[in-house]
């Protein structure tokens, strides 16, 4: 695989994630007795409101230290559904760290909210310590590492309300971001991300994965079409950003290999990326690499033996920072990059050569241009150019994938962009 160089020169040089912070986080999260989307927001230490007032005083503590480099913003809207038939008012408390361009963004974020095995008890303790209290606690420690710095885009940092009543929550920032007119680089999706020891006792601390999609849900039709007609399945941006974030986590850098799952995300399950893939923005899911069902969405109890309930005591802080290491250098270098090409074509129909152009990119000092045989999965070969089109001798394209990512004049590399006709 062709590894950015601006992946290690950014990793290096980002401090490591605090284990120590990371797990006092998600004991006050616990703390909070129920984060329920429908339980109490009046009372100061228990419930969902209590929640995201303590979220957004972390946010602002940051901003505080960084001389104001991250804003607090809280926004919200009231949904209905079958687990909220009466309707609840579901807010996302945000920190924005603008970059030079306030329109182009990096996301990264996490569910605040808890359950029982009942969806709709709002009163029942409902701990929530991996799911998603660990998410939560990344978002944070990212928020801590990244402040101060400057970078290209701008980083929202997003802790969301109502992921278990039907990512109500990842709807609501995905519209506003539409709304706002965002151009969302990636969306990094982290939900349970804290433990190693899965269902049955098997223990697995060697990778965590990573869900794409290929297929774009936001395409219609004709566009599937063409994608398969150019062989693209497993190029499109929300698979391209998996594909960095491995390469990013390559050669053990992190101490955690990522496991590209190719598709959306867990079988016949979902997550707060979701509503942004359906917007068309390149998403991602980052979850442990071993589910214990016993810790999730179950009422606290024990059973002929068997312990139940998301406690804190299940989870790997070790583990949930090497996830958080990983999030925090694929902000960085998102972030300082510049944007991906919006088009790629590529032309050689009855020729040894592709001809391959695309469109400038603004910010952009010079170009990658990425190929590999279409019997790999990973790029397998690069040429740097400064122009907008390149030739690739002796390299026909009907055996050939090509891709373009735009690079910064600091060396930071957006994402690869499929190229097609």
């Amino acid at each position: 695989m062709i590894l950015s160089l601006i992946a290690a020169s950014a990793a290096a040089s980002l401090p490591s994630p605090s284990t120590t912070r990371m797990r006092s986080d998600v004991a006050t999260l616990v703390g909070f007795g129920t984060r329920h989307t429908a339980s109490t927001t009046s009372d100061p230490r228990r419930g969902i409101g209590a929640a995201r007032n303590w979220a957004a005083a972390q946010f602002e503590q940051i901003g505080r230290r960084c001389g104001g480099c991250i804003k607090v913003e809280r926004i919200e809207r009231r949904f209905t559904g079958p687990r909220a038939p009466g309707g609840v008012v579901v807010e996302d408390v945000l920190g924005i760290q603008p970059g030079r361009d306030p329109n182009r963004v990096v996301i990264v974020g996490a569910h605040i909210d808890s359950r029982v095995t009942d969806v709709m008890d709002a009163t029942s303790d409902a701990p929530g310590a991996n799911d998603d209290a660990s998410g939560v606690a990344l978002v944070l420690e990212a928020a801590r590492n990244l402040a101060g710095r400057q970078f290209d885009a701008t980083i929202v940092y997003a802790i969301f309300s109502g992921e278990e009543q039907g990512l109500w929550g990842a709807t609501l920032l995905a519209e506003t971001a539409k709304a706002r007119g965002w151009q969302v680089s990636a969306m990094l999706n982290n939900d349970i991300v804290g433990n190693t020891v899965g269902q049955g006792g098997v223990r697995e601390s060697r990778w965590v994965r990573v869900f794409s999609e290929g297929i774009r849900a936001s395409e219609d039709n004709p566009a599937q079409l063409v994608r398969r007609g150019n062989g693209g399945e497993d190029d499109g941006p929300s698979r391209a950003l998996a594909k960095a974030i491995d390469g990013i986590a390559a050669k053990g850098r992190f101490g955690l290999d990522v496991f590209i799952d190719r598709r959306p995300d867990r079988f016949g399950r979902g997550g707060d990326h979701e509503p942004f893939l359906k917007l068309g923005y390149p998403a991602v899911r980052f979850s442990v690499a071993n589910e214990n069902w016993d810790a999730q969405h179950q009422d606290l109890r024990t059973d002929r033996g068997v312990v139940y309930g998301d406690t804190i005591d299940r989870m790997d802080f070790g583990y949930l920072a090497k996830v958080t290491a990983i999030n925090m250098a694929t902000l960085a270098r998102l972030a300082a990059a510049p944007a991906a090409p919006n088009s790629v074509t590529i032309k050689g129909a009855l020729s040894r050569d592709t001809d391959v152009s695309w469109p400038a990119v603004p910010g952009a000092s010079r170009y990658r241009v990425s190929w590999r045989r279409t019997d790999a999965a990973d790029w397998t070969a690069c040429r740097e150019v400064t122009g907008t089109s390149t030739i690739l001798s002796q390299t026909p394209v009907d055996d050939h994938f090509v891709g373009v990512s735009a690079i910064g004049r600091d060396g930071a590399e957006s994402l690869v962009t499929f190229g097609g006709r």
